[in-house]
């Protein structure tokens, strides 16, 4: 309960100043522009994990999540101030997004590597739907948060509400960790751990190495480092789609008086928050009430093929004519299963990994080859935008090959899940 609390007050945070992001980006740049940046994300991201890995085998899972998440407080509170001091709207769109583009992948991805420290296998295939259910609901509650707030505050004071939120965080996962401490039931992940010596693991940093070579080294946490990509490459250019229509419908809205007296940029927010709502409302209910009963029914490999197929319909749509409302309801139920379904059974799959590919190549797989993928969808926006002249209609026939390559790698995900956990049954490495 503890951790549901933790990530629902993480989701919470970031989900009231997502519309921030976007509507500083949009209105300031365009919707090109959003998606090119995933390249630049993605080279400070090899910096950003390579210094993760080393602060991690330097010091215990808890002063590295407070030193990790003090680190992003300090930029909200820049930020804030660089408005006051009167940065250009451009500017600040590009620097919000590139920075926010890491936050969002590696807090969460440093939340799960230590929920995942806390768990057995089969604890956590167990209690990770109700930690996850925190996630969506903390989504959900901030998305609605952020709707109410951006008329009152602006958009930039929302900043200093996501970092108090933060700050609490920290309180929280130092309790949780030394809670577990005392309880004496952290560090029994290990292998070849004797009952005497679980204590001391997770109070120790972890092992050196980085973890770019831990993903390298492993056929198993490879195949999900490309599954993650590809799907992330899938979904940025699904965003492309949506924010250009967004786009242009927000420009017609403002120019036609129809924008109930909000500029641009707040017009555009405002939509946003309100198809993050949507979203997160899916994803809500699909976690609340689906995503244990389907890890109970069909086991995590069937968990793992329900998302692309629900993508492959939803672009087939897209393909056939694309409109707002269309575009809307097919995003929200595709981001909505990624962020309860998806996301829980992501998670669950390191289980069975060892502690420092939970911490270190979860945090590479979780940003690094998120934004790999979202380099390569900004790679084919550039190029069929600017060549090739496609509409968002041939953007969705291109994702439906991608999806068709991605089942293909869910099924040797699985292969490869069932030969580890044999060999961890028969007592092989």
């Amino acid at each position: 309960m503890l951790l549901t609390l933790n990530i629902f007050m993480l989701l919470l945070a970031y989900y009231i100043i997502k519309p921030v992001r976007d509507a500083l980006i949009l209105a300031g740049k365009g919707a090109e522009i959003k998606s090119y940046l995933a390249g630049a994300q993605a080279i400070l991201l090899v910096l950003v994990i390579k210094l993760f890995s080393l602060l991690a085998s330097k010091v215990p899972r808890h002063l590295l999540i407070t030193w990790v998440t003090l680190f992003f407080i300090s930029n909200l509170l820049i930020f804030y101030f660089l408005n006051i001091l009167g940065l250009p709207l451009g500017t600040m769109g590009i620097i919000f997004f590139i920075w926010i583009g890491i936050y969002n992948l590696l807090v969460p991805a440093q939340f799960w590597g230590f929920a995942n420290d806390l768990y057995s296998e089969e604890e956590g295939k167990r209690l990770f739907p109700l930690i996850a259910f925190g996630a969506t609901s903390g989504a959900v509650f901030g998305s609605r948060v952020a709707g109410w707030l951006i008329k009152p505050l602006g958009l930039y004071k929302l900043m200093l509400v996501t970092a108090g939120i933060l700050s609490l965080c920290i309180l929280l996962a130092v309790y949780i960790h030394k809670r577990e401490i005392r309880l004496g039931s952290s560090g029994r992940l290990e292998k070849n751990v004797s009952p005497g010596q679980e204590q001391n693991f997770s109070e120790q940093p972890l092992k050196k190495g980085g973890g770019f070579n831990l993903v390298f080294k492993s056929k198993y946490l490879l195949l999900i480092a490309l599954v993650i990509g590809l799907y992330n490459f899938i979904n940025a250019t699904g965003e492309y789609i949506l924010s250009n229509v967004v786009t242009r419908q927000a420009a017609k809205a403002v120019q036609e008086g129809l924008s109930g007296g909000l500029d641009l940029k707040d017009y555009i927010g405002q939509f946003f928050a309100g198809y993050q709502f949507l979203t997160n409302l899916i994803a809500l209910i699909l976690q609340l009430f689906l995503v244990s009963r389907i890890f109970r029914w069909i086991g995590l490999g069937g968990a793992l093929l329900i998302f692309p197929f629900i993508a492959l319909g939803g672009y087939t749509f897209i393909a056939l004519g694309a409109s707002l409302l269309l575009v809307k309801w097919v995003k929200a139920l595709e981001n909505g299963t990624d962020y309860s379904l998806m996301n829980t059974t992501k998670h669950a799959l390191f289980l069975i990994t060892t502690r420092e590919e939970k911490y270190k190549a979860k945090a590479a797989i979780d940003t690094f080859f998120v934004r790999g993928g979202d380099v390569l969808a900004a790679v084919g926006i550039f190029l069929g935008t600017t060549y090739l002249a496609l509409g968002v209609e041939k953007f969705a026939r291109i994702n439906i090959v991608g999806v068709l390559v991605w089942i293909t790698l869910c099924f040797l995900i699985i292969r490869e899940y069932k030969r580890l956990k044999s060999d961890a049954l028969s007592g092989t490495k």
